[in-house]
């Protein structure tokens, strides 16, 4: 079984900033991953050419089972609103996704609000910006998998250092309360160790992913809960592969469960 983690960046190109579907498609595919975690997902964004990122990744992996799940209505770093329950389906929308080859049984949305302060980043040419956060989401599955029942989820953690900390406890407590064993896949916006301390949750690839032209560190990440971490197998493969789209590499982990 693989697991695959991958931020998509709207699927724009760091050599043209342009977004083709066919790029994203030959990306999305070469990682032949069971079950994907995208995060920086557009759908119905005119930056984007108002594709659907998750369909169009779910069809390059043949995958039966998909759902996006919006974090806000409008464009990150222009207009936007958080996602609510009244938003037009046709309004351009940002967030993560879930792709699986295997049947879903379940699913859960957790919401996880953004910091209440704006924060300083650095800008293209420089400068120090103060941006607004944007509130965050998990996604999580029951997937049916060959070998039985497990969760994944993904996510995307504010770049805010101790506000993603906090979301991502809260990730982890409303993990719990789902079937073992439990995966949790997505851009933390922290590196390995720290993730470990906060969580305890056992990472399953060491891998740096950011920048993608050359990375230096790791942001994205398969963690497994330790309740359950035995049943997952073992890991007999971890890829970062370079790929046509977006700042980060995806980590690809492939389980041996026999």
């Amino acid at each position: 079984m693989r697991l695959a983690t991958f931020n998509l960046l709207h699927g724009r190109s760091l050599s043209d900033g342009t977004v083709h579907a066919g790029r994203i498609r030959t990306a999305i595919a070469d990682l032949d991953a069971d079950v994907l975690g995208l995060q920086e997902v557009d759908r119905a964004q005119p930056r984007s050419g108002l594709l659907d990122l998750t369909a169009l990744a779910a069809d390059a992996l043949d995958a039966t089972t998909h759902r996006f799940a919006a974090a806000v209505v409008g464009t990150p770093g222009q207009t936007w609103e958080p996602w609510h329950s009244g938003a037009d389906i046709a309004h351009p929308q940002y967030g993560i996704a879930l792709v699986s080859r295997y049947p879903v049984d379940r699913w859960q949305i957790t919401e996880l609000p953004g910091a209440p302060v704006r924060s300083p980043v650095l800008a293209p040419d420089g400068g120090l910006l103060l941006l607004r956060d944007e509130p965050r989401v998990l996604l999580a599955a029951v997937v049916q998998t060959p070998s039985g029942p497990m969760t994944v989820a993904t996510t995307h953690l504010s770049f805010v250092p101790g506000w993603n900390v906090r979301q991502l406890r809260h990730a982890v407590r409303a993990l719990r309360a789902l079937p073992a064993p439990r995966v949790l896949l997505g851009d933390l916006n922290m590196p390995a160790g720290p993730v470990r301390a906060f969580t305890g949750w056992r990472p399953l690839a060491r891998a740096a992913t950011f920048p993608s032209p050359a990375p230096k560190t790791q942001l994205d990440h398969v963690l497994a809960d330790p309740r359950g971490v035995a049943d997952l197998g073992r890991v007999v493969q971890v890829r970062t592969p370079s790929q046509p789209i977006s700042d980060h590499r995806p980590l690809v982990v492939r389980l041996d469960r026999r």
